[in-house]
């Protein structure tokens, strides 16, 4: 049994992280650290995490392994002396998910706190990075319409069946944009209503680029990437779909593009192609990640659908199974749950 200890556990992903690893068998949250609720009891806080009968305080206390949910800037500065030390950690914020400092300097307005560790910083999308994941100590929980993006594109771009010029459009739920207050975000603005944003470019598309650009083997051409998210008026979920144009199109029906994602999946303990087009509810509440790859003949182009649950397998769930991997846990430990229905 290993002592886990939560950084940030005030935000919906530390919350998440608290609900998920009462759970797991092998590890136990010992310690959880929030400033705005410091010396408060977890329940109070969260009345749902009542099993755990923690008390919040400024720090963390001694453990051996570490989250941090913590926002961008303020999650490296704390995460950067533990990685010192060599407390083994993954950071759930977007603080060391890009290579370059300059490139996140760009894309969310602060100078990197610790750019040092950049390049030992491993992305952690444990499906494209295992073996990485497995040897590091620190890991860069990748953003939650990344994963989506990322799992239903991986297959095509690294066998490249696809042109180099690729469409994302995804829809998230309320949670993603975290517990702070905002008009946007209001019961009176937002439900019954949809709406695009970051038109000009989200944050988490330097990210979609540099993993889709790593597993690009085309020299010939680099690979363009338009990424449109919207807000809808629910709690969880996101569901992504993806548009590229076939490079032979003639070539490629649904059912080989299937046999494909099949093959790339098929040992994957969190992924699932499925065979209808997936809804959010498939995955509330749990980790995995359901594609639906298909072709639209017409117009010689692959179109691929997936869903997950932005607070699970787009954060805590997904930080959990990079934490199984690096403390040499099996990697489904603690996550294989159904999703909540209806």
């Amino acid at each position: 049994m290993i002592r886990v200890g939560i950084i940030n556990v005030t935000g919906y992903a530390g919350a998440e992280l608290a609900r998920l690893l009462y759970m797991h068998p092998e590890a136990k949250v010992t310690s959880v650290s929030g400033r705005s609720a410091a010396g408060k009891p977890l329940a109070e806080v969260f009345p749902h995490l009542w099993p755990l009968d923690l008390k919040v305080s400024n720090e963390l206390d001694d453990v051996d392994f570490a989250f941090s949910a913590l926002p961008h800037g303020a999650s490296a500065e704390a995460v950067a002396p533990l990685v010192r030390k060599g407390l083994p950690l993954v950071d759930i914020s977007a603080d060391f998910r890009l290579s370059d400092a300059a490139e996140y300097q760009r894309w969310y307005r602060v100078t990197h706190p610790a750019p040092e560790l950049l390049a030992e910083a491993v992305y952690g999308l444990t499906e494209l990075k295992r073996p990485a994941v497995r040897e590091a100590r620190l890991v860069a929980n990748p953003g939650c319409y990344p994963v989506g993006a990322l799992l239903a594109l991986a297959p095509a771009v690294k066998d490249g069946i696809i042109e180099p010029d690729v469409i994302i459009d995804a829809k998230s739920g309320m949670s993603g944009a975290g517990r702070s207050l905002g008009l946007s975000y209001h019961y009176a603005e937002a439900n019954e209503s949809v709406v695009a944003y970051a038109m000009e470019g989200h944050r988490h598309l330097p990210e979609i680029v540099q993993e889709l650009g790593r597993l690009w083997s085309k020299a010939e051409a680099s690979l363009r990437v338009t990424f449109q998210p919207h807000l809808v008026p629910m709690t969880r979920g996101i569901l992504t779909t993806c548009y590229a144009r076939l490079a032979d199109g003639q070539a490629w029906t649904k059912a080989k593009v299937r046999d494909l994602y099949e093959g790339f999946y098929k040992d994957e303990p969190f992924v699932r192609v499925t065979a209808e087009p997936p809804q959010t509810k498939h995955t509330w509440g749990n980790n995995l990640c359901l594609i639906y790859p298909t072709v639209d003949t017409r117009a010689g182009r692959l179109v691929v659908v997936s869903c997950i649950d932005n607070l699970v397998k787009g954060a805590a769930g997904q930080a959990i199974q990079n934490m199984n991997l690096m403390v040499g846990f099996s990697e489904a430990t603690g996550l294989d749950l159904p999703a909540v229905y209806p």
